[in-house]
């Protein structure tokens, strides 16, 4: 498992230093991530769901997650009253949802297979609702024209993002029993094998550590809030709940995931002065989220 994360290191090294000597862009980014969650991350969820059996008791996983996803709203509300309109939405869209197509995704991959992409892929279900629909909603409650949002707009977002109506369709197919063409999942295992390194060397590319300094104190106050809380329900359910080992993993490693990449697009389209602020707290929460789970995969679980 250490050379997995010396992959990944690596990897997501070479990535920031393609940037560093202007080989890739900021702005080229865009394209890579395109790239993955319409191609390559939806081809990665085909294969995986197709290959195995679904049992119902996973339902269970993406309640768990929207239900913490609220907890953690409300716990924000009050952790982050004092904080001036526009600072306090921001903190408000950042405290739920989680980056699992990018981020765990390939770790998860690397580490246990099929069976692992099974369980985060049923998380990152959960997580979908929280990312597309909960952040966004706070996101637009808090700006400056305030709620300008409806039930149909959202609706939108969930259909037309690919990834989740994969998971979607591909339960649905799983249940029923229905497997896709053998020439199908070929070619959809080849186009799954470039996602984790491509979604690596993203991350590397977007990596950037400039601070403002009137932003230190929120930033380590955001962190000490996702980390503290999420290593206390995970722990929690961990040790708590009468499932096996990879659900009550899922859910540890789930809880101390870095933010979700699209709060930077809902802080463009919500006209709010903090994407930097935003890139640097994500770019922080990657670094912290990799020592944790080599922490925890290494010397505790």
């Amino acid at each position: 498992m250490n050379q997995e994360f010396l992959n990944i290191l690596l990897l997501i090294g070479v990535g920031y230093l393609f940037k560093k000597l202007n080989i890739l862009k900021e702005s080229d980014g865009e394209v890579i991530s395109r790239i993955i969650f319409n191609i390559t991350l939806p081809a990665l969820v085909i294969i995986s769901l197709n290959s195995v059996q679904i049992e119902l008791s996973l339902m269970l996983l993406p309640i768990i997650v929207i239900s913490y996803g609220v907890i953690s709203v409300l716990l924000a509300y009050f952790v982050f009253k004092n904080e001036e309109k526009e600072l306090k939405g921001t903190m408000m869209m950042l405290s739920t949802g989680y980056n699992v197509g990018l981020f765990a995704f390939p770790l998860v991959e690397a580490f246990w297979g099929a069976e692992g992409l099974l369980y985060f892929g049923m998380f990152d279900g959960g997580n979908a609702f929280l990312v597309f629909g909960l952040s966004y909603i706070l996101g637009s409650y808090y700006s400056k024209d305030g709620l300008s949002l409806n039930t149909t707009g959202i609706v939108k977002k969930f259909s037309k993002s690919i990834p989740f109506m994969s998971y979607i369709i591909m339960t649905i197919l799983n249940f029923v029993n229905i497997k896709l063409p053998t020439e199908f999942i070929d070619v959809a295992t080849i186009i799954s094998k470039a996602n984790m390194p491509l979604s690596l060397i993203l991350l590397g590319v977007y990596m950037n550590f400039t601070f403002e300094k009137q932003y230190v104190r929120p930033i380590f106050k955001y962190l000490l809030f996702r980390y503290g809380f999420g290593l206390l329900f995970g722990l929690a359910f961990y040790f708590l709940l009468p499932v096996n080992h990879m659900f009550r993993l899922t859910i540890l490693i789930g809880f101390l995931l870095p933010i979700g990449l699209a709060v930077i697009p809902y802080s463009h389209e919500f006209k709010y002065s903090t994407p930097r602020l935003i890139g640097t707290i994500s770019n922080l929460c990657i670094l912290i989220s990799i020592v944790i789970l080599f922490v925890l995969s290494n010397f505790v679980l």
